[in-house]
């Protein structure tokens, strides 16, 4: 029997409340983000960016092969047995949790300090990285120990201690990367990926130390029972999480290896900032909303209900942004970046293009991870990957950079399609009336503008995207108000709204 779920009004509430603690932390992010992408553009240029997006590829790979989904599997484990206040089942999972981190983070140093020359050769041709990439299994290790304690903390719905350690994140990221490019260059970005993952594992410690566990020991068929159930969903996230990182190190070295460093750069830049915005939506969904839903996932109706209602506020959120980043994003792409990052511009507008129609699909695919059906979502993750690096293998060499761009968004015309479909008759999901009309608004709008931008001159382009966006944006904030218990907003505002 599902737990009851809270009024109408009151789940609105409770996912803009969610959304505005990581939204605000996201704010003091992109803040650093604009110091810290700026620094490294300057001090390193295009190619060196691009050789600290393939670093950061080599780690999230290795660490997502390592950690074996067990991050991910925590947090639904902990989310079932919050939601039944089964305080020995949140211990024994918790406990597991930390053990199991900490051995897959050792394993993950060994397994890339291994296999250093291979990867090496591989991603770069010979051998003059070998050691950067055995000393990067340090901070794989650090960041499979983070991810193991923040699986605690999401667990248990702690909103506000997720968005101060994203905020620290930033910070200390800043803090330390930029120094350690200044006085050291391209040899600083190994090192300053090691210290930034001990800030991370050293924050989420202190963080999940607060929240306290019930005391418990662990018999031996207790620990391999635990380990089980930890593993057996764990395996599946893994191999999604393998199949999504796998696809971003692929398309980086396609990217590469026809372009070179300074176009791989120039798409890590484009990535970061297409990601940058509806990123903290994205992150909302994960740390809040898949636990609530994990919660109800055996009732159908509450479960659709509650997607159509992240949905909805999610494409009122970041539609309005989207299009001012499509806009803007020559402006947007100098103030982060430099002017020698503007050739990404049209890459950057079809990243957004497919973030917009990622904001709508990621709610539904949600419900395929709350019911806990492995396979479905193995094979889906499988044929997205497939898409995705199959289309930019495709169009990189035949319209240069701006392929990855068109490979992204022509994913997600793919994948929100077939996840609909399988959701459909997974749950019986339908879109609300409210949500077909806000995409009767908001696609159109996108395709408008992005149209606009492509065929016209600057100006009037320009002008067109800003009204757009001026349009939406108004008319957004006017229905998200409109989902706030009238008591708590002003008097004007109400009266506004």
């Amino acid at each position: 029997m599902s737990e009851p779920v809270p009024p109408k009004s009151n789940s609105y509430t409770q996912i803009l409340k969610s959304t505005a603690m990581i939204g605000g932390s996201s704010i003091v992010n992109i803040g650093f983000s604009i110091i810290r992408n700026k620094a490294m553009a300057l001090l390193l240029g295009p190619s060196g960016v691009g050789l600290m997006g393939l670093y950061g590829s080599i780690i999230d790979l290795t660490q997502t092969l390592a950690g074996l989904g067990i991050p991910a599997s925590g947090v639904r484990q902990i989310a079932e047995a919050t939601a039944t206040q089964d305080e020995d089942r949140i211990a024994r999972t918790t406990l597991m949790l930390r053990r199991v981190s900490i051995l897959l983070g050792l394993f993950g140093a060994v397994l890339l300090g291994l296999l250093a020359f291979p990867v090496a050769r591989f991603t770069f041709g010979d051998d003059t990285h070998v050691v950067a990439v055995a000393l990067l299994g340090v901070a794989v290790c650090l960041q499979v120990m983070s991810a193991g304690l923040m699986a605690l903390v999401q667990g248990m719905r702690r909103i506000s201690h997720l968005a101060q350690i994203t905020m620290l994140g930033a910070f200390f990221s800043t803090t330390i990367a930029i120094p350690m490019i200044y006085f050291f260059g391209e040899a600083g970005i190994v090192p300053a990926f090691i210290a930034m993952a001990l800030a991370s594992v050293l924050t989420s410690w202190w963080y999940a130390r607060q929240i306290k566990i019930k005391p418990i020991k662990l018999s031996t068929r207790e620990v391999g029972e635990e380990a089980a159930a930890l593993l057996k969903l764990g395996v599946v996230f893994m191999a999604s999480a393998f199949l999504t990182t796998g696809a971003a190190y692929a398309i980086r070295l396609i990217v590469l290896k026809h372009s070179g460093f300074e176009a791989a750069g120039l798409y890590q830049a484009a990535w970061a900032l297409g990601g940058l915005y509806a990123g903290f939506i994205l992150q909302a969904m994960g740390t809040d909303f898949f636990p609530r839903l994990t919660a109800v996932a055996n009732d159908n109706q509450e479960c659709n209900r509650l997607v159509n209602e992240q949905a909805q506020i999610s494409i009122l959120l970041a539609g309005p942004g989207l299009l001012a980043t499509l806009t803007v994003a020559p402006l947007v792409m100098t103030i982060f970046y430099s002017h020698e990052f503007i050739p990404a511009v049209d890459l950057l507008r079809w990243i957004c293009l497919g973030m917009m129609l990622r904001i709508v699909a990621w709610p539904m695919g949600f419900i395929v991870l709350a019911k806990g059906d492995r396979k479905v979502f193995f094979w889906t993750e499988v044929a997205a990957t497939t898409v995705h690096v199959g289309l930019a293998w495709l169009l990189v060499p035949l319209i240069g950079l701006t392929g990855a761009g068109v490979a992204f968004f022509s994913l997600y015309v793919w994948h929100g399609s077939l996840i609909y479909m399988i959701v459909r008759r997974m749950s019986g999901f339908r879109w609300s009336a409210e949500n077909l009309r806000l995409g009767a608004i908001f696609l159109p709008a996108a395709a408008v503008a992005f149209a606009a931008l492509m065929l016209l001159p600057f100006w009037p382009a320009t002008v067109i995207g800003i009204a757009l966006t001026t349009v939406t944006g108004l008319y957004s904030l006017r229905l998200l108000l409109k989902l706030f218990p009238a008591e708590k907003l002003p008097g004007f505002v109400r009266r506004w709204a």
